[in-house]
């Protein structure tokens, strides 16, 4: 089955935030995208209210504010279960979840999680989180010398993905990292041929190279800050 891996069910995977810190911002809306290539597309977003103030350089991004939050916003507790419940649903039947840049992703849902109370995407699955595809990790591994920015807008660009609106939105960036991923093994058809426990680990093993060779450019950069983390797909979560 997994070598039809393309074929299959996907499961794609987005938040939009108040922030960039994985362990102290908050999940602002929400996207899971249920894709059977050439079947169905069932989409289904979370609107929550963080229960913080939404920086307004945050609001600028993803257009959503304080106020709007507040008045239209779920329940994090709420929404936080929902989303983690129907993520370990399909893991546990082994349909990939595609993110882009899904350390972000998937770091600060676990971290939302334990700030509720709730069980983190390890804990409900009893093992590590997988199998992940992230088109970020792909592209930085498949075309490693190609110069320019890796946004979500820069490879649509690259690979002739056409967004139906503004990304930003959680579902739209979610369609559109599908899309991507699509083009992404048209582009590379060798990705179709690894199982999905394969490709998880070369993904894995990918993005820690590409972490130690920026990392060690920070450095030689005279950066401060810690730099990027090697782990992947999941950074700071509780474990099992």
């Amino acid at each position: 089955m997994d070598q039809d891996w393309t074929r299959g069910p996907l499961l794609g995977f987005d938040t939009e935030t108040t922030g960039v810190d994985v362990a102290g911002d908050r999940i602002v809306t929400a996207a899971l995208v249920l894709r059977v290539p050439g079947v169905s597309t069932d989409v289904r977003t979370w609107l929550l209210d963080p229960g913080v103030e939404i920086p307004e350089e945050a609001a600028a991004i993803h257009g959503i504010t304080t106020e709007h939050a507040r008045a239209h916003g779920e329940e994090p507790r709420k929404a936080l279960e929902e989303i983690a419940a129907e993520l370990a649903l399909h893991l546990r039947q082994g349909v990939p979840v595609v993110a882009y840049n899904a350390a972000f992703d998937l770091s600060l849902l676990d971290a939302e999680l334990t700030r509720h109370g709730l069980p983190t995407l390890p804990e409900r699955l009893g093992t590590s989180v997988g199998p992940v595809v992230d088109p970020l990790v792909i592209d930085r591994w498949k075309d490693r010398f190609r110069q320019g920015k890796r946004r979500l807008g820069d490879l649509s660009e690259w690979y002739g993905v056409t967004n139906e609106g503004d990304l930003h939105s959680a579902d739209v960036d979610v369609l559109a990292t599908l899309d991507v991923l699509q083009a992404l093994v048209r582009r590379f058809p060798e990705l179709a041929e690894m199982s999905l426990l394969e490709l998880h680990h070369e993904q894995a093993g990918a993005h820690r190279e590409w972490a130690e060779g920026f990392n060690e450019w920070r450095t030689r950069q005279g950066l401060d800050g810690p730099g990027a983390s090697g782990l992947w797909p999941v950074q700071n979560a509780r474990s099992a």
